[in-house]
């Protein structure tokens, strides 16, 4: 499984995260796409959209296990996705912004 460590993403790569409603409420990543795993074969054509044609997929959840498999899925689509290693977690406890969809201060859930 291809990953990618949170200190190696660079403000404004493209990052899927693939939690909850209830998680994503709770707090993000700014600038994130949110396709909750639950929703993501049938809302797969707003990736494709929104996805760079010549970019990263970064896949992020919680911890890294439902993105691990989202991001294996889009690899057997062709599409060059990596898993962020440790997910959400990792990415609040280094310090990167965690907000609200208001933009306000949020938090991992």
């Amino acid at each position: 499984m291809p990953t990618v460590e949170v200190g190696d993403l660079k403000d404004g790569d493209f990052l899927l995260d693939v939690r909850e409603a209830d998680e994503w409420q709770a707090g993000h990543a700014e600038g994130a796409l949110h396709i909750p795993i639950s929703d993501f074969v049938a809302r797969y054509g707003e990736l494709t959209e929104a996805a760079p044609q010549d970019g990263r997929v970064n896949v992020i959840c919680r911890s890294g296990g439902r993105s691990a498999q989202v991001a294996m899925y889009l690899v057997q689509q062709g599409i060059d996705a990596v898993n962020v290693d440790g997910g959400m977690q990792v990415w609040a406890a280094v310090g990167r912004p965690v907000v609200t969809d208001e933009g306000q201060p949020g938090f991992v859930l």
